[in-house]
């Protein structure tokens, strides 16, 4: 049964070309409508190696010539070309392709079973004349055809071809039987005729019939026969020498038997009465004898005759294919020049590419030179680099262990916001001693800090807070900001807002440290994480709420220090003076997040109004709400009131962490009150501050060491007593990002010592000696430590 998809069919073909093509039409016709690829098997034979076929018969091969077995050899592969050429020429469009087999020793059947083996063959189509032509007999080719049948994978399909027609094979009583598609008997398995009968039948009938028949036909194929039979005119005499040795071995063999029963009779029982008669029988029958003789030398006359118009044939063609073979000698001398010039080109290529690789090895000797020179360079950045790192090592273990010490005193956990207040009180003292005469700047000294009010120096947070510039002063980052026409300000409200801002201090009040009255400047500290406004409400040019990451402690930390520094403008004693618009853009934020309220109105301080201060307990109350609930409130403060303390528990921002309900009601509870104190009559700032302490007393019982940490900016806010000192830019005085080291051998933040030299220092920041030079070193040591230990930082539970 045939396959949906037969794929490869292999057709193994004989010398016989009409029954090859009758064999390949069998094969076109049975897959007409399949897309397959025909693969031609065909047997080449080992041409004159041991015989030669000639109009006579197989003859040795040692009976011919060299130079004719050489030219023999080229016409025959020729011929067998022409062959196959004809096969893939009758394929037409079907993919064809030729699979040679080299005949060997090995029985060509046998072969035919190893070449299924190892090409996995699942279809197999054979012609009878595949195996005749290899065994040049008839019965080898039915007994090869059922061994292959026999011995074949059970994967195989096997296909027998005969004159065209498929035959099968069928074994019956261990008798082989061939048969056609009707059923009748084609040919059988017998024991193999005696070889002298199968040499005559070659002898005779193969070689004389071919050579008139060749001789009666003029078509190509025909001259190829007689070719074929032209090359051994200079081999007549051997060839007709072993031929009637062959026949005269023949013909004794036959007559010996003959001639020894009649010598018997003779010398048997013989008397001289009959002696004579006898010798005349023997005379008549020596003259039948002799007839019979001559009849026979007449007839091989004539074979002999037949043989020589043969050969005579034959020669003619042997001239013929002797000129074409000089013919090709000459065709390949001359190719044999295009080679030796093509060889001479090659050389010289050859030497080409020799000459490059000896470039090639000049580069890499010079590769190799300029790699020993880096390395030596790098192993002795290495061994800097590992002298730095060890130094650097032993200051940070050293720092850890300190570290270590202060994560073990949990006793003194609740003074830290006490530290923190007393630092920021021993700052604002220290800028009090440095600002107490309210120094007046030069234009040059303000032009010099700002670098001419730069743009980069520019702060851009907030509407008052648009013409503030981040100068240096003193080795002291500062904000100036500049009054102009578009602020209003007359010089004589200037002076009286400088006057007012030089009679405060208060450690949550924002400090003036200067002013110039040329360029109507006033210098102030610096507040390194700019206004509560940005934190909990950034504007949109900042990714939505990357900011809001100030914790519920740390929000009630600021209500306290900004109700300190109102409770210090609204004093029993004397009379108070009111900020008039206090909300969040006007709190601002050190480096430690500590609070401090900017943004005083000159004209407060003029004359007294109870509604102001009234209305600064209820901006505080707002500034509370906000901060619970993180949003920007838009509604009247009577709706506030109206959702009581309870709605505003519900409303409590997520961001800030999990408020503890009991503290958040009482955080609710006080905003209320602010928001109601026309109400509560009795209920002022001082009052405030007050509930607000009981409450941060309450909130330092619930915060575990190391609770007690802000976010803001996506970074975690540090205590200050735990950052190393090493790590901080001696500059900036904040934790650097990018430590380079200068020629004093500190290390400070890039964009610090850049400004620095920029505005045209050549000293040191740290010991104020001139410095050797003003190469700028990234200490990649450090800044690998400050990333370890901010991670290690981070991933403490808030």
């Amino acid at each position: 049964m045939m396959d949906a998809k037969p794929g490869k069919v292999y057709v193994a073909v004989g010398n016989n070309l009409v029954d090859g093509l009758a064999t390949l039409e069998w094969v076109l016709k049975k897959w007409s409508s399949h897309s397959i690829t025909i693969v031609i098997i065909h047997a080449t034979t080992n041409i004159l190696n041991q015989f030669v076929y000639t109009p006579l018969g197989k003859l040795p091969a040692s009976s011919a010539r060299d130079e004719s077995l050489e030219a023999f050899r080229m016409y025959e592969q020729e011929k067998i070309n022409n062959q196959l050429s004809q096969y893939i020429a009758f394929c037409g469009k079907i993919k064809t392709r030729i699979l040679p087999m080299e005949k060997t020793d090995e029985p060509i059947h046998e072969q035919i079973v190893e070449l299924i083996s190892s090409f996995r063959i699942t279809k197999l189509v054979m012609g009878m004349t595949f195996l005749k032509s290899s065994s040049r007999k008839s019965r080898g080719s039915i007994s090869g055809s059922f061994y292959v049948h026999r011995h074949k994978p059970d994967y195989c399909e096997l296909f027998v071809i005969c004159g065209g027609k498929l035959v099968s094979l069928r074994e019956v009583n261990d008798e082989g039987l061939m048969e056609d598609d009707q059923g009748n008997t084609v040919a059988r398995m017998r024991e193999k005729a005696p070889f002298i009968c199968c040499l005559g039948k070659v002898l005779f009938e193969n070689s004389f019939d071919g050579r008139y028949s060749s001789f009666s036909s003029s078509s190509p194929t025909n001259k190829d026969s007689v070719d074929s039979h032209n090359q051994w005119e200079n081999n007549f005499q051997e060839l007709e020498k072993y031929f009637q040795e062959l026949l005269s071995s023949k013909s004794d063999d036959e007559d010996c038997p003959r001639e020894l029963n009649k010598v018997g009779p003779i010398e048997a029982n013989m008397n001289r009465a009959n002696k004579i008669e006898d010798l005349r029988v023997k005379l008549n029958e020596a003259h039948e004898t002799i007839e019979l003789m001559r009849r026979k030398a007449k007839e091989n006359v004539k074979r002999q005759e037949k043989a020589r118009w043969a050969l005579n044939l034959c020669s003619q063609q042997t001239e013929e294919f002797e000129a074409r073979t000089n013919e090709e000698i000459t065709n390949r001398m001359e190719i044999k020049k295009d080679l030796d010039r093509a060889k001479e080109n090659i050389y010289e290529i050859i030497s080409d590419i020799e000459e490059s690789k000896s470039r090639l090895r000049s580069i890499i000797e010079l590769q190799s030179e300029l790699s020993n020179k880096l390395q030596i360079s790098t192993i002795a950045k290495s061994s800097a680099e590992s002298q730095l790192e060890k130094e650097v090592t032993m200051r940070v273990d050293m720092l850890r262990q300190i570290e270590e010490l202060r994560r073990q005193r949990d006793v003194i956990h609740r003074r830290i916001e006490f530290c923190r207040e007393k630092d920021a009180i021993g700052m604002a003292t220290r800028i009090t001693e440095l600002t107490c005469s309210y120094k007046e700047y030069t234009a040059e000294e303000i032009r010099f800090a700002t670098d001419n009010f730069a743009e980069r120096l520019r702060l851009k947070s907030g509407n008052n807070w648009t013409n503030v510039y981040r100068a240096r002063i003193k080795h002291t980052t500062v904000a100036i900001k500049r009054f102009d026409s578009v602020n209003s300000l007359s010089p004589e409200l200037f002076q009286a807002k400088v006057k007012l801002l030089g009679s405060i201090r208060h450690p949550h009040l924002v400090a003036m440290m200067g002013f110039s009255s040329e360029l109507r400047c006033i210098v102030f500290e610096y507040m390194h994480h700019g206004s509560l406004q940005d934190i909990l409400f950034p504007s949109k040019r900042i990714s939505p709420r990357r900011n809001r990451a100030l914790y519920w402690q740390d929000r009630l930390r600021v209500m306290s220090q900004v109700s300190s520094g109102l409770s210090f403008l609204h004093p029993a004693d004397r009379k108070p003076i009111f900020h008039g618009n206090l909300n969040p853009s006007n709190v601002l934020l050190d480096r430690y997040l500590v609070a401090k309220v900017h943004g005083l109105n000159p004209k407060a301080h003029a004359f007294f109004d109870e509604s102001e201060v009234i209305k600064d307990v209820t901006d505080f109350g707002l500034l509370m709400v906000q901060l619970l609930t993180g949003r920007s409130w838009a509604r009247p403060v009577e709706e506030i009131v109206t959702l009581g303390s309870l709605g505003l528990v519900g409303m409590l921002d997520e961001v800030a962490g999990s408020w503890p309900s009991d503290l958040a009601e009482e955080l609710a509870g006080i905003a209320i009150k602010c928001l109601s104190v026309k109400v509560y009559s009795n209920w002022s700032i001082a009052s405030v501050m007050r509930a607000l302490d009981v409450v941060k007393r309450k909130a330092d019982d619930l915060v575990s060491p190391g609770d007690h940490l802000a976010i803001v900016g996506g970074k975690q806010m540090e205590d200050p007593e735990d950052v190393p000192r090493v790590f901080l830019c001696p500059i900036f005085q904040e934790v650097m990002k990018n430590p380079h080291i200068v020629a004093d051998g500190f290390s400070y933040e890039l964009e610090a010592i850049q400004e620095w030299l920029r505005m045209g220092h050549n000293t040191s920041p740290m010991t104020n000696l001139s410095l050797k030079h003003k190469n700028l070193i990234p200490n990649h040591t450090l800044r690998s430590l400050i990333l370890e230990w901010q991670n290690k930082r981070s991933t403490q539970p808030p």
